[in-house]
């Protein structure tokens, strides 16, 4: 059991790696080569051609009915609510914010625990939940006063909405993260995903300048590393790690996003280092380890 949480807790920090460096490649595709819904298309249905394939050549896992119900319940939540919401919000604000906004994903889910799971909040908590709004008011500030998005306000909020329904997402298939394994219930979260989405982005399919005869190979490349790293690789940690460790755990690593997403969307001139990130980016950071540290 011990190796098994070790090996646990490599997959997510793994797994947040690639998410970090996701955002500023989702950001670039959005900017040049796709619309959200476009992008969302991709990323599902490649995702599910590449898990289903997998999975001819695993056992064949029986699953409850209740059960894939609940997995096609989370691949509507953390899959078509949570990461169009996040398509939505790099189109209004920078890398940068939007990584800050998702580092407070463990105060949401301790606040998602205390009202859906009746878990109690004690005064340092609620310290330290103070503290990370604190963090995220400063940015919705800044972007309303002018940041360096098209809109940052509005893609703060859009932020904020992925971020919660990314850790409902994480509570509701908490169980049965735990009885099955990752490729058996990602082949479904990303086919119920793909078939969710596809009303939605045909109407755009002629929009999305990656099919055009002006596509490039950067484009390609960039989503192949959507599809295939921040996509199948990081969505088959999750559910692996969640079998081993608890939701707020999990949540934790979150953390390592801002770091690598900043780092990489400045050096690439996606972002400006202004005193307002590294503030706030203080403030979140500390609230979370508020929230997370035990008693």
């Amino acid at each position: 059991m011990i190796n098994r949480k070790i090996e646990a807790h490599s997959a997510i920090i793994i797994a947040n790696i690639i998410f970090g460096l996701g955002v500023p490649v989702t950001k670039l595709l959005l900017d040049e080569w796709v619309t959200p819904m476009g992008y969302m298309l991709l990323r599902c249905l490649g995702a599910a051609l590449i898990f289903w394939a997998i999975s001819l050549f695993l056992p064949k896992e029986h699953i409850e009915k209740k059960d894939l119900l609940l997995i096609m319940l989370g691949g509507l939540l953390g899959i078509v609510i949570s990461q169009s919401l996040t398509a939505w919000a790099l189109v209004y604000t920078t890398p940068v914010y939007f990584s800050l906004i998702a580092t407070l994903t463990p105060v949401a889910t301790m606040l998602m625990s205390a009202a859906f799971l009746k878990e109690k909040i004690s005064g340092k908590k609620t310290i330290g939940v103070m503290i990370g709004m604190a963090g995220a008011l400063l940015m919705v500030y800044m972007g309303w006063i002018g940041g360096s998005g098209t809109n940052d306000l509005l893609g703060i909020v859009l932020t904020i909405l992925s971020l919660l329904t990314w850790v409902i997402y994480l509570l509701v298939t908490r169980k049965v993260s735990q009885k099955y394994t990752a490729v058996t219930q990602m082949k479904w979260i990303f086919l119920v995903s793909t078939l969710a989405i596809l009303p939605f982005a045909m109407p755009e399919i002629n929009q999305q300048k990656l099919f055009t005869t002006d596509w490039a190979w950067s484009g390609i490349i960039e989503m192949t590393f959507i599809v295939v790293f921040a996509t199948v690789m990081g969505y088959f940690a999750i559910p692996f790690a969640m079998r081993y460790l608890s939701a707020t755990t999990v949540s934790i690593y979150t953390n390592l996003q801002p770091v690598v997403a900043s780092l990489v969307a400045i050096w690439i001139g996606q972002d400006l280092l202004t005193w307002d990130k590294p503030l706030a980016g203080i403030l979140i950071l500390l609230s979370a380890y508020i929230v997370t540290k035990k008693e």
